[in-house]
């Protein structure tokens, strides 16, 4: 029997051995998995840390600041949004195509009053009321039912009745509330400046 002889993956007739194209299905098989690999194989499941001071309100562009009126909604395709308050999540819940179409997120989540680091199911919650929140609807979220607390069902209601806070601008709006500026009529004298 004549000898085989390979050379580059190839047998002496020119056709591709074996382990070379096993070798070559695996590396396809690691570039197709490249994707989740760099994404960090994240899961569209339960919340994401809230980078404080960096992250951002989807509804009101202000930073979210205090842990402790964080809220979370992950939409039904499986993106995270963030919010600074639950009333500000709530109303932008309810304008979103999907909502209107009859789905809920998948996950609603919001961030425990008392400890501001555990997240809640935000439909399972109770709320307590006459808190100063970042968005002022005044309602801070705790695991368990407390005197005065009421449930989620009723802070939704109480939300929408007072409507969508004034410090919300939506995109092509004008903040209906211009605020007056500081007065500046102090000295800088001796500061390199002059007295207005």
């Amino acid at each position: 029997m004549p000898e085989r002889r390979v050379h580059g993956g190839l047998c002496a007739h020119g056709a591709i051995t074996r382990r070379t194209a096993l070798s070559r299905l695996l590396a396809l098989a690691g570039l197709a998995a490249l994707p989740a690999v760099l994404t960090g194989c994240k899961e569209d499941k339960g919340p994401e840390p809230i980078r404080y001071d960096r992250d951002v309100c989807v509804i009101c562009n202000m930073i979210i600041s205090d842990p402790r009126f964080a809220a979370e909604i992950r939409a039904p395709d499986g993106k995270l949004y963030k919010f600074d308050d639950i009333g500000d999540a709530i109303h932008w819940m309810r304008m979103q195509d999907w909502f209107k179409a009859g789905q809920q997120p998948k996950e609603f989540w919001v961030m425990n009053y008392r400890d501001g680091k555990t997240w809640l199911d935000a439909r399972k919650a109770f709320y307590i009321t006459g808190v100063v929140s970042p968005m002022d609807y005044g309602f801070g979220a705790v695991p368990e039912k407390e005197p005065g607390a009421i449930s989620y069902e009723e802070m939704e209601r109480r939300v929408l009745e007072k409507g969508l806070s004034s410090r919300c601008v939506l995109p092509g709006q004008q903040h209906s509330d211009a605020r007056p500026q500081p007065r500046h009529d102090h000295d800088h004298a001796g500061q390199g400046g002059q007295k207005p």
